[in-house]
């Protein structure tokens, strides 16, 4: 339902707004507005970009929940899509989405509507057999890594049947 209102409702809104701005500055104004809010966009979502992508960077390096910064970026990229279509009502959205408190207010509001059931980190299928995983927190289970070792003899090799040349 809300995807059809979103498919007509937002052109219409565009078209009414486009109508009534035209009327009241004229074409090439409206024109220019367009144009001048499309570079501003650009502009916006590198500057904003670039600091959301270095909060999600060190959010990874000091192992802190990269879900705030993540979302942030999909805003801005969603912004950025929105404030390089044609349209006010589009750039009216796209600019309050470039709004950091504005993000954090949809993220907060989102995350309330949100129930997530499960979440886990590490590594994926336990080494044991069976695909099955081990608890995590098994004091008799001790992580790690090996590498075989092949020594060398020096004895003749052998066929596998044990006889010689």
């Amino acid at each position: 339902m809300w995807l059809l209102f979103a498919l007509i409702g937002v052109p219409l809104i565009e078209i009414t707004l486009f109508i009534q701005v035209g009327g009241a500055i004229g074409l090439w104004p409206t024109l220019l507005v367009v144009i001048v809010t499309a570079f501003l966009g650009t502009y916006l979502v590198r500057s904003q970009g670039r600091s959301t992508m270095a909060n999600l960077q060190s959010s990874f390096s000091d192992l802190n929940d990269p879900t705030e910064p993540l979302a942030h970026g999909a805003m801005i990229l969603f912004a950025g899509a929105l404030l390089l279509t044609p349209g006010f009502f589009t750039d009216a959205v796209g600019f309050a989405l470039m709004v950091p408190q504005f993000r954090t207010a949809a993220f907060n509001y989102l995350r309330k509507r949100v129930n997530v059931q499960s979440f886990s980190m590490g590594g994926g299928m336990g080494a044991n057999m069976g695909g099955q995983r081990r608890p995590q927190n098994d004091p008799n289970v001790i992580d790690g890594e090996f590498e075989e070792v092949k020594e060398p003899h020096d004895g003749p090799s052998l066929p596998s049947d044990g006889t010689k040349h």
